[in-house]
């Protein structure tokens, strides 16, 4: 399938469902509307306070300071579940000593770290930050271990035959082997880490998409919810977006799966 054909596919998927949410909030049916808009308000309505939004300029602030939680909180997650996964997987005694630790802490539920970060970092950005990195670490963490215990043995072994040292090891076979999983891994937690930092916001915060969310919901504000919601969407697709890139720029030497349809 083309990509252009995918791309008119996923579109028509959410044309489908705006037109469904429209009809069944403005269209009624045996009398009745089956979802009253002040509970789950209008397409219209919340396209038309995004707009709003845009045009007096309100939600720039929010969403930089989101953006500027979450890529903190993808960056430090990840550079640190890349290195400690590497470490663990080629020091499988220590993996053996630190796993009970490792599945208690990936655990506990964050939403109730959430108010701890508050108490030991602030209201500020350093809380949200902290809970974004709780999420991402683990996600990349189990995906690099993983991508570097399955390293071929016969490749191991002939890159050994060969003459390589554990330095070329570690550059030409562990770090191949370990990028699929790591950005498999990436495209999950870019999500959690914008969501790290809209919970954060949402618990208590005076700016953010978290927050905005929370003061539109504060005051019953069906479509401000909404608004943030369709933001927060499009914010994610969009730092997604950019992982991808960037794993095309790395992955160049993965080959192509071939297309076994008769």
């Amino acid at each position: 399938m083309s990509r252009a054909m995918l791309l008119l596919l996923q579109a028509l998927v959410a044309a489908v469902a705006i037109a469904l949410w429209h009809v069944l909030t403005t269209v009624p049916i045996m009398g009745a509307l089956l979802l009253p808009p002040f509970f789950f308000s209008t397409p219209t309505d919340v396209v038309a306070r995004v707009i709003k939004w845009l045009v007096e300029g309100t939600i720039w602030k929010h969403l930089w300071i989101t953006l500027a939680e979450a890529v903190m909180a993808f960056a430090i997650g990840s550079i640190g579940g890349v290195l400690i996964g590497f470490w663990f997987a080629r020091k499988p005694l220590v993996a053996a000593v630190f796993d009970p630790y490792v599945k208690v802490i990936n655990a506990l539920p964050r939403v109730v770290l959430a108010p701890i970060f508050a108490l030991w970092f602030g209201l500020g950005m350093s809380s949200k930050v902290a809970l974004g990195v709780t999420l991402v670490f683990f996600i990349v963490f189990f995906n690099v271990y993983q991508g570097v215990k399955e390293v071929s043995q016969t490749i191991l072994a002939n890159a050994r035959m060969l003459g390589m040292n554990e330095r070329q090891l570690m550059w030409n076979v562990y770090w191949p082997s370990a990028l699929s999983w790591m950005f498999s891994s990436l495209h999950t937690s870019v999500g959690f880490a914008v969501v790290g930092a809209v919970v954060g916001e949402y618990l208590g915060s005076a700016a953010g998409l978290g927050y905005l969310i929370q003061q539109a919901e504060g005051v019953f504000d069906v479509a401000g919810v909404f608004a943030g919601m369709l933001v927060l969407a499009v914010f994610v697709l969009a730092i997604d977006g950019v992982v991808g890139l960037v794993e095309k720029r790395l992955l160049v030497w993965r080959p192509v799966a071939a297309d076994t349809r008769t």
